[in-house]
């Protein structure tokens, strides 16, 4: 198809790095072996921190980026062709996925795979981290909020520091976001709260920017069935509980990444050089400062067959590598578990059982059901020239549904408090306020797990657990650098976790019998028609993946504490010359999509780091 040659054409090209700036491709471009502040993944926390240590002009910084340059790649612009950057979503349609075959790897991507799991019936799928610059935030589905408010009033505690909690970190949000108008510029009233935003930072998010023609079925639903899917009217700003308006990083119609925010704010600095295909393979060992072991050096290749280079750190080395890159380059460093280094022929210098440890994840469940008409986006999925013909409307305008993310609306919710599984399990939730499992509604099939039909249209309920009392682990596979780590989300080990997924899929049927879907929904599609707990649980195991939200594996914890990876000011513990600042930094995960939380641990890291 014509299509498929186009969009061949220009994701191919795309993969061909521009110079702009101090964007580097070799190490023989960088200005020295020597900065003030070498940033390990130009991510969504790194590129914060080096926009941040950059703006003064008296920083020297050198940013390490393993992937390439997200310039002039259409689907990292596009909101709506997310899902064909990462393999998370193997089973799209081919017309979207023309970049490279269904389900394998991708320029983009990591291409990461979990380990069998023991309790989704052994399966295996592949868990998406973004492998270029901006890191996951080029390559996430857009959603963008901050999490219950509880979540940073539990992360205070946790960590015994109140700069953590919400009345404190609600605050960078002013630096933050820029809230903007959607692109279709529809009256928003009543679909957020102004108050709670700002205008004045430096990433645009916005409002839903292409309305579905289930929208207000949706709404009516919040309405009729008010005791249980009570509408919010913004869970972005700290009140999560309750069915709103999706918040995403969207700007005019085009993904608002790091890379594209605070990396492009800095990049023509001559104080900032941004080195890609620079895949770190350890920190290098400096000595000892304070009877401390120092790692100010980092040590990097382009690739298994490539000579290594080492640049070293006059003030510190910065570690954004993800909760997966973070974990397994300091156990490549010697940082980690003794008994499992000598495992793997590593020399231990810092035994700290805690890295790599506390994995946790949102699980995710789609749910599909066939419906009538054709107000569903599944033809725009199918039909080349359809497609085609919004890809023309975004490339002329960067209006349409391709303007949009995959959700208009989510929402977050709790089990009833006599939930029987609280007899035996503590909630496991931040607080009173905080949720149990998310509920994201698409106008279209959406299933990680099963291809898109060839015929029917189709409304899809997906379900996050949110709360997870199961806890995984980051294990190296061998000491090479360049062998992708060992993941085991563990998902669902535990009777809550178990419990949650197969109430939240009875929650959302419920949600479909209101008055709202009657003349709408035709039925559930396979194994979720299950009515019995045997049933529904044996759907949930043989479907569920993950929304790629790991966190915990270089957790925080208080200054003293003999467990935990960095302490609240993030500094690496048991060494010096070491801080951590990315997700793998939460000791839970969120009440949101975790780049939120993220984007603000970053700025207040760099508030740290900076002494203001």
């Amino acid at each position: 198809m014509a299509y498929h040659i186009l969009v061949h054409l220009l994701l191919a090209a795309s993969i061909l790095t521009p110079t702009f700036g101090r964007l580097c491709t070799c190490p023989s471009q960088l200005r020295g072996n020597a900065y003030d502040y070498i940033i390990v993944g130009a991510g969504t926390a790194g590129n914060v921190i080096a926009a941040r240590l950059a703006e003064s002009g008296h920083n020297d910084i050198l940013v390490l980026e393993a992937g390439v340059s997200n310039e002039g790649v259409l689907a990292a612009q596009v909101p709506f062709l997310a899902p064909t950057l990462t393999p998370s979503m193997p089973n799209l349609p081919s017309i979207c996925y023309d970049a490279h075959a269904s389900g394998s790897d991708t320029p983009y991507d990591w291409n990461y795979t979990v380990v069998p799991q023991t309790h989704l019936n052994g399966r295996t799928f592949p868990f998406g981290r973004g492998r270029m610059l901006g890191g996951s935030s080029s390559v996430n589905y857009l959603a963008h909020q901050y999490g219950s408010s509880e979540d940073y009033d539990r992360l205070a505690r946790i960590t015994g520091d109140s700069g953590w909690a919400w009345r404190n970190m609600r605050r960078y949000i002013d630096r933050h976001e820029k809230f903007v108008p959607p692109v279709d510029g529809h009256d928003t009233t009543g679909q957020y709260i102004p108050s709670l935003h700002s205008t004045r930072g430096i990433l645009p998010k916005s409002l839903p920017g292409f309305s579905h023609a289930i929208d207000s079925r949706v709404i009516a639903t919040t309405q009729e069935l008010s005791a249980e899917f009570p509408f919010n009217p913004d869970t972005g700003g700290g009140n999560v509980l309750g069915l709103g308006w999706t918040q995403s990083s969207i700007g005019g119609g085009t993904r608002s990444s790091s890379a594209t925010t605070y990396l492009n704010s800095v990049i023509n600095r001559r104080n900032v050089d941004v080195l890609l295909n620079a895949q770190v393979t350890k920190l290098v060992h400096t000595g000892k400062i304070s009877g401390k072991p120092s790692f100010r050096g980092v040590q990097f290749a382009s690739g298994p067959q490539a000579p290594t280079t080492n640049v070293f750190a006059r003030k510190e080395v910065v570690v954004s590598a993800g909760s997966f890159g973070t974990a397994q380059i300091l156990q490549l460093s010697g940082i980690g578990d003794h008994t499992e280094l000598t495992s793997k022929s590593i020399t231990t210098i810092v035994n700290n059982p805690s890295v790599g440890k506390n994995m946790s994840d949102h699980v995710l469940l789609s749910n599909n059901w066939l419906v009538r008409g054709t107000e569903s986006l599944d033809n725009l999925l199918r039909d080349p020239v359809v497609f085609a013909a919004a890809l023309d409307q975004w490339q002329a305008s960067k209006t349409g549904p391709l303007a949009n993310g995959l959700p208009n609306h989510l929402g977050f919710f709790r089990l009833p408090k006599n939930a029987p599984i609280f007899t035996t399990t503590p909630d496991p939730a931040s607080g009173p306020t905080a949720s149990h499992w998310e509920l994201l509604v698409s106008n279209f099939w959406v299933n990680p797990s099963l291809p898109q039909p060839d015929t029917g249209n189709y409304l899809t309920l997906s379900v996050a657990l949110i709360s997870p009392t199961s806890r995984g682990t980051l294990k190296l596979a061998s000491s090479n650098p360049f062998q992708a780590p060992l993941i085991d989300p563990n998902f669902l080990a535990t009777d809550f976790d178990r419990y949650t997924m197969r109430e939240a899929v009875r929650a959302i049927k419920r949600f479909t019998g209101a008055n709202a879907w009657s003349d709408y929904i035709i039925g559930p599609v396979g194994d979720l028609a299950a009515q019995t707990d045997e049933g529904i649980d044996a759907y949930v195991r043989s479907f569920s993946t993950t929304v790629s939200h790991p966190v915990g594996t270089a957790s925080m914890s208080p200054r003293n504490a003999a467990w935990g990876v960095v302490d609240p000011e993030l500094r690496l513990k048991g060494a010096e010359g070491v801080r951590v600042v990315d997700a793998s930094v939460w000791p839970f995960v969120p009440n949101a999509h975790t780049q939120g939380p993220v984007y603000l641990v970053a700025e207040r890291a760099a508030s740290i780091i900076r002494g203001y």
